[in-house]
């Protein structure tokens, strides 16, 4: 074997391995973009709530002198109630609406208890923690 094709055999396996490595590290499946479910979970946090990936669950902290719903459609501008006050029929947070064909509803949790009165009723406390959680029956 000459030295020329020693030498061309000796840079070839290093080249071939560099190849390949850029090939692997190209097909690793990340675009680069943002994680859809991360970046709604960002926004919320800078608005006060607190949403799991896949917009099922939100929550966020109480303030005296304001009822639940109100602090919910002050935080989400895409919170939609149905009716007012007392009577209000929570029905699309974070953009996320109830299925009613899926039999579909948003239950209202205070402290982890489910409350027993509407959101638009709730005179909430400070340190209250509010959740809602997209349920069915």
């Amino acid at each position: 074997m000459t030295f020329r094709s020693r030498l061309t055999r000796a840079l070839a396996l290093p080249a071939t391995a560099v190849l390949a490595v850029g090939l692997f590290a190209g097909c690793s499946g990340d675009d680069g973009a943002p994680d859809q479910a991360a970046t709604r979970s960002t926004e919320a946090a800078s608005s006060g709530l607190t949403v799991n990936a896949d917009g099922t669950e939100v929550s966020y902290e109480g303030v005296a002198g304001k009822t639940a719903l109100e602090l919910l459609q002050q935080l989400d501008p895409q919170a939609f109630a149905s009716g007012e006050g007392a009577n209000a029929f929570v029905t699309a947070i974070g953009g996320r609406e109830a299925d009613s064909s899926k039999n579909e509803f948003w239950a209202f949790y205070v402290n982890g208890e489910q409350a027993q009165v509407g959101a638009g009723s709730y005179e909430m406390q400070d340190g209250d923690t509010i959740t809602w959680k997209l349920e069915t029956f």
